[in-house]
């Protein structure tokens, strides 16, 4: 209830049914017979709900959008979909912390660092508690509420006006001094649909803080493991280097003895600048990679001290072999999708509740007098209590305009849904295509490198022995230098395969539906995408 202090106010006309009572009764009624009157009056104003919300006109106005079936998409529901088996399929998800299935421990302590310095995150953060400070507001909206107000003026009343002497004329102090409490009763779920649309926006906020946080590990992950492929890479490139000297050395034994001639000198001294040129390349890149890694984990020298990772030391981690639904519905990008739907149709419950009476219990409390000397007296005291009723019968259309609007904000959640799951069936369904393409293609490859660094042998024994030309060494070298390169390629994008594919699949988020929270003020982690796709938003 509000209190504040003022002169009573003027009763202006609007349409509203108002039933506050008043501080005392004329005197030729009793108070039996006003407080029967009153409450008369309150009950025809109740029982006048019923037909006043009959003037709602929402007619031709609902979302049409409809959200993707997870099963149209090509996902299938994990085999054995009760007891056990659902379980073991529940506990076999990725666990939220993936990297640490990679066995680096510089790896763990560079993404443990990037999660708690970067500043995207922390924006993010700064976004979900935004978020939280609307729900309490929604929250609030639906309590009693409570003001107080006083006001003390010192006034010439008019000697032509409406007020008899004494006060024609005279200049006079007055006070007046209340508590004025209201309190909204939702009777069309006004309120509740705003504070769960407020909840839809938090666990938006929440799943997005969560795809960020994904974002960031892959990325790290992925940058750390460019580092590693380059260091590889600078490993072949100074064993190339290697190689040509020591060749050299040879072609400059044979043209000493005569048996080359300054053609084959030529064409080997060609190939160490050559080498030194790819080796500063490589050098070059790892030098970009190490600022690109600092700047992820918030600081920009972090990555200077790092230890070369070595590729063939970083562990795999076992991820699906197929697309169930349920793990692509913890994608958190597609969950604060599917949030933001739910959001966005209860913001359609309060468009439509707008159209019904407002329903308000006010009652106020205190003193008011004309000339300060009485103000604190007994009779200086006021008080009221009652419904106010109001509902808007005229508003040359401004209602269903808000309201078809809130409606096209429906279909376009939706369809924004639809899009983010079609997009996280590609990604993951590209990602798992080219796991299983990985696999195969180092299986022949090393099948070739084989073949290549025996060729090479050959070639550098015949020519050594005077059996072959150096045309063969070169192009034996060639070869087997591409399959060294093509090997370490190959290693790295499986790696780099695995962080995608991962981040495809969720990273191990865990994604409630919507609803979980509705009407506790709680936010949800995110709404499990895969188990709300078949149902219509209206």
């Amino acid at each position: 209830m509000n209190a504040t202090f003022d002169h009573p106010s003027h009763a202006t006309a609007d349409t509203a049914l108002d039933g506050a009572a008043p501080a005392a009764e004329p005197s030729s009624s009793s108070p039996l017979r006003g407080a029967l009157q009153y409450f008369a009056t309150l009950a025809i104003a109740l029982l006048a709900l019923p037909g006043l919300t009959a003037c709602a006109d929402m007619s031709g106005i609902a979302p049409h959008a409809q959200m993707r079936d997870a099963a149209s998409l090509g996902l299938t529901a994990p085999a054995g979909s009760t007891g056990a088996a659902q379980k073991a399929f529940a506990e076999s998800t990725l666990p939220t912390d993936w990297w640490l299935g990679f066995g680096d421990s510089q790896l763990d302590a560079l993404i443990d660092r990037a999660l708690a310095t970067n500043p995207n995150l922390k924006a993010t953060e700064a976004r979900i508690a935004r978020a939280q400070a609307f729900i309490e507001t929604a929250r609030a909206a639906d309590g009693p509420q409570l003001n107080g107000s006083l006001d003390v003026t010192r006034q010439l009343y008019s000697a032509n006006g409406p007020y008899p002497p004494p006060l024609a004329g005279s200049v006079l102090n007055s006070g007046t001094g209340r508590l004025t409490g209201s309190w909204e009763i939702d009777f069309f779920g006004k309120n509740r649909a705003a504070l769960e649309s407020a909840l839809g926006s938090a666990n938006a906020a929440q799943a997005d803080a969560q795809a960020a946080r994904l974002l960031l590990a892959s990325n790290v992950a992925r940058s750390y493991f460019q580092l590693a492929r380059l260091k590889a890479q600078l490993g072949v490139a100074e064993r190339t280097l290697a190689q040509r000297n020591e060749t050299l050395r040879l072609v400059r034994d044979r043209v000493d003895a005569g048996l080359d001639t300054q053609l084959e000198r030529r064409q080997s001294e060609g190939g160490l600048p050559e080498a030194r040129q790819q080796i500063e390349a490589i050098q070059e890149q790892i030098a970009l990679t190490r600022n690109a890694l600092g700047a992820l984990v918030g600081q920009p020298n972090a990555a200077a001290a790092l230890d070369f990772p070595a590729l063939d030391a970083i562990h795999s981690i076992a991820i699906p072999s197929t697309l169930p639904a349920d793990l692509l519905g913890r994608r958190p990008d597609v969950a604060a999708a599917r949030w933001r739907v739910e959001a966005a149709t209860q913001d359609v419950a309060v468009a439509k509740a707008q159209f019904y009476p407002n329903v308000n219990l006010t009652a106020f409390l205190g003193l008011s007098s004309i000339g300060l000397d009485h103000f604190a007296q007994a009779g200086s005291k006021e008080w009221g209590i009652g419904p106010a009723v109001r509902l808007p019968i005229f508003d040359s259309g401004r209602l269903r305009a808000n309201l078809r609007g809130k409606a096209a904000d429906v279909d376009a959640a939706v369809e924004s849904y639809n899009a983010a799951l079609i997009d996280a069936v590609h990604d993951a369904a590209d990602q798992l295509a080219s796991s299983r393409s990985i696999e195969r293609q180092q299986a022949e490859q090393r099948h070739a490198q084989e073949a290549a660094e025996a060729a090479y042998d050959i070639a550098r024994q015949r020519y050594q022995a005077g059996l072959g030309n150096y045309l063969n060494v070169l192009t034996a070298e060639t070869a087997v230098l591409a399959q060294r390169r093509q090997a370490v390629d190959l290693e790295a994008r499986r790696l780099d395969t695995q962080v995608a594919l991962i981040r495809a699949l969720g990273g191990g988020y865990a994604a409630p539906m919507p609803g979980a929270a509705a009407g506790t003020g709680a936010v949800a982690t995110a709404p499990a995408a895969a188990a709300a796709t078949s149902s219509t938003a209206h």
